[in-house]
């Protein structure tokens, strides 16, 4: 009921959206007739469209995200017919009779009772174009279907979402259409007002076609909005920061540190296969203190934490410690044994790891993010966690105390962590360019003209570029989680800030995909990651993370280019360090 009244309450907030602008044309457009029978009938058709054309992309079908493409383009002609009726409706119905009919209804001359059924028909069409900005209420509706599939309840919450903004827009209206019908009497121009809003409805539909509206709104802040999405969520006890278990430090020096629950029994949970050890059980686990690793071989955080915790195995294990890394997969490919047990001896990761590709564990411990510790007493008690990267000292110091409670106590300094090239500390204080997603499911800041053309074989162009825009050029076909090339050539631009830049990539056909790397438009030289020469040259030989750019001097803004000299790569996910 929580996540209800948060996603309603998340839905008032997009009236402070900029992602909202493109369709308050289509709205305000009927701002001076009935609110029962004309503004309310709209509104409810626009929320209901939404929230069923959301769901079917978390099902996230070809089929689904071809019907959605249809249904825009036929809501983008009956808004354009419907903006002509309000500019031309004289002309228009001399001159397109057939057509322009239709539009011409919708409008609802006055003098005429309003229809409550052409109203939701433009309900309907407002619903298809709207993409509110997604933001961290949407976000955790999406990651929910992401993890546990959609369902009834995602569309539930999806309809509660979409009916907070048709709240805040209905607010909007009531005092927009009493400004209309002040102006149609102090002004006496009513129809030069109606032929007003229908160039805006024109320009708004010429807009989205073009899709100038998502290139605009990505340079466009909703900081503010985000803000208060977080608060909210926050306060509601529905979205909690990354965190670590508050520990206090009692006069002996020891840390005091709660119980927050039990480690569930893994042999119980159905989960599996395990590499590098048979399943391990309660029984094997009794009398020892755990440590468990949430991780995904291709997220670069996860990747970077690896060092501390392959350390804290070599220097505690004789003491007691089991570590046991749980692989949660974020993309399709890493749900295979196989990726995964070459990323365990690729990472020289000796302890043991088991594969939780139903979230399963992670569920019961309430887990929400990669990389996450949880450190388990000798007991079987959860007594300290920790979300992100970082604060490995403190880490390493509740490990020393667990095992001294577990009558165990070390004797030998700490451990000591090296990491090296995409498991080398991140530069955080350096990096200004958030993780991007390619497939369209969670793209963002795309720049080449006319955006992603969902599950469809398009030849894109390259674009200038804003910090953190990104773009296609050549032959692509950009799918829910990623995008794959189709020809030799195709290429993918990225202006960001950062010292470290690094793509998820494989290889579609099995077979390497040779690629050459520029920065700025040389070769990279001395900045070269660890898996491209100064040249800029590599290949993709499996599906994993690569580290493609590592500046060693002052860090600035950049523009970073990969060409692919052969087809069939598909590309994922940028992330900084």
């Amino acid at each position: 009921m929580l996540l209800i009244l948060l996603a309603y309450l998340g839905g008032i907030l997009t009236i402070l959206s900029p992602c909202i602008l493109p369709v308050l044309p289509f709205v305000f457009a009927r701002a001076d007739r009935s609110f029962v029978r004309s503004t309310l009938p709209m509104l409810i058709g626009m929320a209901a469209t939404f929230a069923i054309v959301a769901t079917l992309a978390a099902v996230g079908g070809g089929w689904a995200v071809r019907a959605n493409a249809i249904g825009r383009w036929a809501a983008l002609i009956l808004l354009a017919l419907f903006g002509i009726a309000l500019v031309f409706p004289s002309i228009s119905d001399r001159l397109t009779r057939p057509l322009v009919a239709l539009g011409s209804r919708l409008t609802e001359k006055e003098g005429q009772q309003d229809s409550i059924w052409s109203s939701a028909v433009l309900g309907i069409a407002t619903g298809l174009l709207w993409a509110p900005c997604a933001g961290p209420i949407l976000g955790i509706i999406f990651t929910a279907a992401a993890l546990q599939g959609a369902s009834f309840n995602t569309t539930l919450l999806l309809l509660a979402y979409a009916l907070g903004a048709a709240t805040s827009l209905a607010l909007a209206l009531l005092v927009g259409g009493k400004v209309f019908a002040r102006m149609k009497k102090s002004l006496g121009a009513s129809e030069r007002i109606r032929q007003a809003l229908g160039v805006l409805v024109l320009a708004g539909v010429a807009a989205i076609a073009l899709g100038l509206d998502t290139r605009v709104l990505a340079s466009l802040s909703s900081a503010q909005t985000t803000g208060l999405e977080t608060s909210l969520a926050q306060k509601l006890g529905i979205a909690q920061p990354m965190r670590a278990t508050e520990a206090r430090q009692n006069a002996m020096g020891q840390l005091e540190l709660p119980v927050e629950g039990t480690l569930p029994p893994l042999e119980k949970l159905g989960i599996g296969p395990w590499f590098n050890s048979r399943p391990l059980t309660s029984a094997d686990l009794k009398g020892h203190v755990v440590v468990i690793d949430f991780w995904t071989y291709s997220c670069i955080n996860c990747l970077r934490s690896i060092p501390y915790v392959k350390a804290w195995d070599q220097s505690y294990r004789k003491d007691g410690l089991i570590v046991i890394g749980v692989h949660a997969p974020e993309f399709a490919f890493e749900h295979d044994p196989a990726n995964v047990g070459k990323a365990v001896h690729d990472l020289g990761i000796t302890y043991p790891v088991v594969m939780d590709n139903d979230w399963k564990l992670w569920r019961a411990l309430q887990n929400n993010y990669w990389p996450a510790h949880y450190f388990i007493d000798a007991q079987g008690r959860v007594r300290y966690h920790h979300h992100g990267e970082g604060e490995y000292a403190m880490s390493e110091r509740v490990i020393r105390q667990l095992l001294a409670e577990a009558g165990h106590a070390p004797a030998g300094q700490r451990s000591a962590a090296n990491g090296s090239g995409a498991e080398a500390a991140a530069a955080f204080s350096e990096i200004g360019s958030p993780e991007t997603y390619i497939g369209y499911y969670r793209a963002d800041r795309f720049a080449s003209p006319a955006g992603l053309a969902d599950d469809q074989a398009k030849t894109y162009a390259a674009a200038p570029l804003s910090l953190n825009q990104w773009s296609f050029e050549g032959q692509w076909i950009d799918q829910r989680q990623s995008a794959r090339s189709l020809a030799p050539g195709a290429k993918i631009s990225f202006r960001f800030h950062a010292r470290d830049l690094h793509l998820v990539m494989g290889s579609a056909s099995s077979k390497p995909v040779r690629f050459r790397v520029t920065l700025d438009g040389h070769a990279p030289g001395a900045a070269a990651g660890v898996d491209i020469n100064a040249q800029g040259m590599g290949a993709v030989t499996g599906q994993r993370l690569y580290q493609l750019i590592r500046q060693k001097g002052a860090v600035q803004d950049r523009t970073f280019t990969i060409e692919f000299l052969d087809p069939a790569v598909e590309a994922f996910s940028f992330t900084f360090g």
